[in-house]
């Protein structure tokens, strides 16, 4: 009953009513989107593609587009190269003096820094468009591109065609996003890959169930992977939600209203350090390095070797063992390059003295910088591990209870996590509506304050 309450609270606060349709009305156009094919494909030809982006990282690719890459769709390329635009617009933003400049203006720095982001953007699709293409007739089992058209339709005018659409698709997705995250509620880009990976996941559930049915294995199977995946969500949710918190004083009294903060010292308040600051950026990054082993086993030099053809045997596979192996150490390390250059500890030091805070039994400036760089250190060991096991932990269900690899994915890694990290934000938002209309009401209505404290 408390659940139907909180839906017509949310119902009844007009302005996010409004926000909320404007969300769903604009990821329904997303999804309607990644079902139309690229003009000129021969819908009946890309069998092959679907099962080739069904596993392996294909297959994480294809989760992340909602299912428009293994359609040929106007989507195909998703979200993911304004991803890597903005990846490499925040690490360039560490060595180039301009970006660096761009961060500490502010609004209009932002601002600027969105457009160049935008820009890259483009030319990332330049480069994935032709490519995407090109990989088709492999991907889907046929002997060329002509194999793919309908009858009537020439190459050329496709490729050019095609890469205009892809380009634009991407750019359209990107507005979509925005446009959610100026009008709507969340996080629009998040959303966007969230809605894309949920969309693949009845699908991948039935099959992994479908196939269980089919090889004898009864229904308490079924319900037992459910709980795994259940217990792993929430320890995902811990993950995101972890925090340590670093106690703060004030020297100044404060009051507010009929209220005065207790302690002798003045308001005691702390700093919450996360224990995953990094979120999934980690694996992202590692995952695009785990293509390079691949491609240099399968390199000119070492492709007729044994050393060229175990790499491309380990490092093809995302349930090998050797694969998981090093995916986990990279994750563990660039968890630790991510948290520091994300959480500027010399910042937050500088801002907490100039408010006339500090953190009890430590000076206030470089000490209490190099305090919390140690226990960032302290806390990101743990979280970093944590955050690596929850990324194998995939292949380890593979090769325990023999899952479908479609259905796996779901059981850890970059999906889950986007997948509960946007939804706890997202109801953070809503939650805030609700509060704040809480307050506006009893104002209206005349109670103290002191009174629902």
């Amino acid at each position: 009953m408390k659940f139907i309450e909180t839906i017509k609270n949310v119902w009844n606060i007009e302005e996010l009513r409004n926000r909320i349709l404007v969300t769903l009305s604009l990821l329904l156009v997303y999804r309607f989107g990644a079902q139309v094919v690229l003009p000129g494909i021969d819908t009946a030809q890309l069998g092959g593609l679907q099962d080739t982006a069904g596993g392996g990282l294909l297959g994480v690719l294809n989760a992340f587009t909602g299912g428009a890459f293994a359609n040929a769709s106007v989507f195909a390329l998703g979200i993911m190269p304004y991803i890597s635009a903005s990846i490499v617009v925040q690490l360039m933003g560490i060595a180039i003096p301009y970006l660096q400049k761009l961060q500490k203006e502010g609004a209009s720095g932002q601002k600027k820094i969105t457009q160049i982001t935008r820009w890259l953007t483009i030319g990332i699709c330049l480069i994935q468009a032709p490519g995407y293409l090109a990989s088709l007739p492999a991907l889907s089992g046929v002997e060329s591109m002509n194999s793919l058209l309908v009858n009537g339709f020439s190459y050329p005018t496709f490729l050019v065609s095609s890469i205009v659409i892809l380009v634009t698709g991407t750019i359209f997705a990107m507005w979509l996003g925005e446009k959610i995250t100026d009008k709507g509620i969340g996080n629009g880009i998040s959303l966007l890959i969230m809605v894309g990976i949920i969309a693949t996941l009845p699908k991948s559930f039935l099959q992994n169930a479908v196939s269980r049915m089919e090889t004898g294995n009864n229904v308490m199977m079924i319900l037992f992977e459910v709980v795994i995946w259940f217990a792993i969500i929430f320890a995902s949710i811990l993950l995101v939600m972890a925090v340590r918190k670093i106690a703060v004083q004030y020297a100044r009294r404060t009051a507010t209203g009929s209220y005065e903060q207790d302690g002798l010292g003045g308001n005691r308040q702390y700093i919450p350090l996360k224990l995953n600051a990094s979120g999934v950026m980690p694996i992202i990054f590692a995952q695009a390095i785990m293509f390079v082993p691949g491609l240099i086993g399968g390199s000119s030099l070492l492709e007729e070797t044994s050393a060229g053809q175990w790499m491309q045997t380990n490092f093809s596979d995302i349930f090998g063992l050797w694969y998981n192996i090093v995916f986990a150490l990279l994750i563990i390390v660039f968890t630790y390059f991510y948290t520091a250059i994300t959480v500027p500890t010399n910042k937050m030091a500088d801002d907490l003295k100039r408010s006339g805070g500090f953190i009890p039994g430590i000076r206030p400036g470089g000490e209490t910088s190099e305090y919390l760089d140690k226990i960032m250190s302290q806390i990101t060991l743990p979280g970093s591990i944590f955050l690596a096991l929850l990324a194998v932990f995939p292949a380890i269900i593979v090769k325990l209870l023999d899952v479908q690899s479609g259905w796996a994915l779901f059981f850890g890694g970059t999906s889950l996590l986007i997948m509960v990290g946007v939804a706890i934000d997202t109801m953070q938002q809503v939650n805030s509506y609700l509060l704040n209309r809480h307050y506006d009401g009893l104002m209206k209505t005349g109670k103290n304050r002191k009174a629902t404290a």
